[in-house]
């Protein structure tokens, strides 16, 4: 499981749905939930939680496409299994990791020290708790 610290900035419902919008030292993450804790409030830092297999990866931007999170990040790591890769990403001071099919590793020709984006939907996003109010 992936842990982000990072700052609420932002809130917006209707009805029982909820865009939150986060900062990690300059750059927004957004995240769509269906239930929302009252506790959380505008400035209170939290830690997000993605799972491994929630995170793409691609060599070059695109934005024509609708994941609300783009992340540039570097490749730290690679390990190759029998049907999948592990790759670790340095997303600013924080360590992620994308577990991806081994086929779509090759085809994309990873290697330690790519640039890459690392996509998140804004649906795969959930804060796992709150570091301080």
């Amino acid at each position: 499981m992936n842990d982000i610290v990072a700052t609420i900035s932002q809130i917006k419902s209707h009805d029982s749905v909820h865009i939150v919008k986060f900062d990690i030292d300059g750059v927004v993450l957004s995240m769509m939930s269906l239930e929302l804790d009252g506790r959380y409030r505008v400035g209170s830092r939290v830690k997000l939680v993605v799972k491994p297999t929630h995170i793409a990866i691609s060599k070059r931007a695109h934005s024509d496409i609708s994941y609300s999170n783009q992340l540039q990040a570097t490749i730290i790591s690679i390990e190759n299994g029998i049907l999948l890769s592990s790759i670790k990403l340095r997303f600013l001071d924080i360590v992620l990791e994308s577990i991806i099919t081994l086929e779509s590793s090759k085809r994309l020709e990873l290697s330690i020290g790519d640039s890459v984006v690392a996509y998140i939907k804004a649906s795969e996003i959930s804060i796992g708790e709150i570091v301080d109010a």
